[in-house]
């Protein structure tokens, strides 16, 4: 099928921008999910550092008691001493340490004892603070002087357990976040290398798509399978293929029809038990050749199928043959009878004129005699001996022809002497292609012996309505070909038609169908020898149609 002209992208131009836009949609939300998270977990982390370090500096004996002391002093409170004070220098070490933004301790009004800008040591807070004097822990994102940072902030008591004062330590937004930039970079990196093996797989996707079907598009494949279907279903000949490792992957009906398969597709054509014909066609060993399968002949043409310069297997292309070939023996009786026929008006011509001739010369006694010869004899002295044993005038005239065409090739055709036949022929078509086509087997098989004189005998019965005759011959008979010494029905040979000795190619199976088809049958009743020829039998049904003595005398 040619390609198709679509400007449509490629299936698998498609497929690139649809996996890439799925890989990227994926990566970004992964991304998004990993950077939320990773968000989360860092102000998470900055939190439970602000609080761990509140907690244990909330702890410090040292810092408990001077809070202590300070809420507990009356009068105003001294901001000189507290920024050169203890707990400002505790809350700058511990600030300068872990890194944090700042660490303010206040007292239980909330001023500031310590703090990283001491000129603000002695103010109020800028952040609430009611919570944590009332025992909380609280942790949290908030803004005050130094801008917004996450802070914890934990109550500072006294020896009777009662807060007296808070601890607030915080770690600014930019410090939290510095790991982000790494992170980001691996991230854009991940997601960068999963869009590399997006695409890195789908070219070796897209190779191995096209490297099993051919570069056949999808589209293409659609209606690959629609033709394939309306040609497979709509044509009366089979159709086999079968691949390079002898699989069979296409049979239509016509084809398990013919040659007798159920469900091939995917098995072995080893395993089918075809005959060896068809196997040698089937998988390309033969081109061209006839087989006999069943009750059929065959035409098989195997054909071999390249695409791109690769083998993809055999098709082998069955025909059925047997009505044409049937139709081609009816016509060799026609042109049989034809022949007869010719060589009648030419001798009855013949005789005219010397009848005329008698009559001419004043001979006339001898112009009635030969006259009334003529009229006993017939037109014809056909070369067959007990040709008027056969009343009928089809048969009498059709073995007749067969003598003479026997004649010219050197064998003598007889009519046996317990011939026997009331009724007449009204199926002569269906007798003359069996009758003839035993006959000229006979005439070939003796030809093909050594015994002389070299003869062909044959006899005919009717059996109520059927007609039922035999031929035998001087030929070397049909040796171990068709069975035992027990009369045997007669089996064609399997594989080709190159054998015309006794009509085991074409002939023989089509006429055992013919006689088969009206309710009788062909068989072998003896197959000769050292002594004598073979023998065939056969029974043509609703053949003769019976006729009383009378009708036969004023006949």
């Amino acid at each position: 099928m040619p390609r198709t002209t679509s400007t449509r992208p490629r299936f698998a131009t498609r497929a690139l921008l649809l996996q890439l836009a799925t890989v990227t949609l994926v990566v970004a939300l992964c991304t998004g999910v990993y950077l939320l998270l990773t968000l989360q977990q860092l102000r998470a982390e900055a939190e439970s550092t602000a609080l761990g370090i509140a907690r244990t500096l909330a702890e410090d004996p040292q810092v408990r008691a001077e809070v202590a002391r300070i809420s507990l002093a009356e009068g105003a409170l001294d901001a000189e001493e507290l920024r050169d004070g203890e707990l400002q220098r505790l809350a700058s070490e511990v600030t300068a340490r872990t890194g944090a933004l700042f660490v303010v301790i206040t007292d239980d009004n909330g001023i500031r004892l310590a703090h990283p800008t001491p000129s603000r040591i002695g103010e109020e807070v800028s952040t609430p603070y009611e919570a944590v004097l009332a025992g909380a822990e609280v942790v949290d994102w908030q803004t005050g002087t130094l801008g917004e940072s996450a802070r914890a902030k934990v109550p500072v008591r006294d020896a009777a357990g009662s807060p007296v004062g808070e601890i607030s330590v915080g770690f600014e937004r930019a410090g939290v976040f510095d790991d982000l930039p790494p992170l980001l970079a691996m991230i854009a990196g991940t997601a960068a290398g999963a869009l590399a093996l997006a695409v890195l797989a789908f070219h070796l996707l897209r190779r191995r798509w096209e490297r099993l079907t051919l570069g056949v598009q999808p589209e293409e494949l659609v209606a690959l399978v629609q033709n394939q279907t309306a040609v497979l279903d709509g044509v009366d000949d089979g159709v086999l293929a079968v691949d390079t490792r002898g699989v069979v992957r296409v049979s239509n009906a016509a084809a398990d029809r013919l040659l007798g398969l159920d469900e091939p597709v995917g098995r072995s054509i080893d395993e089918l038990g075809l005959a060896p014909a068809v196997l040698d066609a089937a998988t390309g060993d033969r081109t061209r050749s006839s087989a006999i399968v069943g009750d059929r002949m065959l035409y098989l043409d195997s054909r071999p199928v390249v695409r791109d310069g690769q083998a993809l297997g055999d098709v082998l292309i069955v025909r059925d043959r047997t009505d044409l070939v049937a139709l081609t023996e009816r016509l060799e009786t026609v042109r049989t009878m034809t022949a007869a026929l010719r060589v009648q008006r030419h001798e009855f011509a013949n005789r005219m004129h010397v009848a005329a001739g008698l009559i001419d010369a004043d001979r006339v006694p001898q112009a009635r005699a030969f006259l009334g010869e003529l009229v006993e004899r017939g037109p014809v002295a056909f070369p067959v001996v007990g040709l008027d044993l056969v009343g009928d005038p089809f048969l009498h005239s059709f073995l007749g022809a067969k003598g003479v065409e026997a004649a010219e090739r050197g064998v003598a055709l007889r009519i046996a002497e317990d011939t026997q036949l009331i009724g007449t022929v009204q199926e002569a078509e269906d007798v003359a292609a069996v009758l003839g086509n035993l006959i000229d087997n006979a005439v070939t098989a003796a030809l093909s012996g050594q015994r002389a004189p070299r003869w062909v005998e044959v006899a005919l019965l009717d059996d109520g309505d059927a007609l039922v005759f035999t031929v035998s011959d001087s030929g070397p008979g049909l040796g171990l070909g068709l069975g035992g010494i027990e009369p045997s029905p007669a089996q064609p040979r399997e594989g080709t038609t190159d054998d015309d000795v006794h009509g085991h190619g074409i002939g023989l199976p089509l006429s055992t169908e013919i006689a088969r088809r009206t309710g009788g049958d062909l068989w072998v009743i003896d197959q000769g020898g050292a002594d004598s020829g073979a023998v065939f039998a056969a029974r043509i049904g609703g053949a003769v149609a019976r006729t009383s003595p009378d009708e036969k005398e004023n006949t």
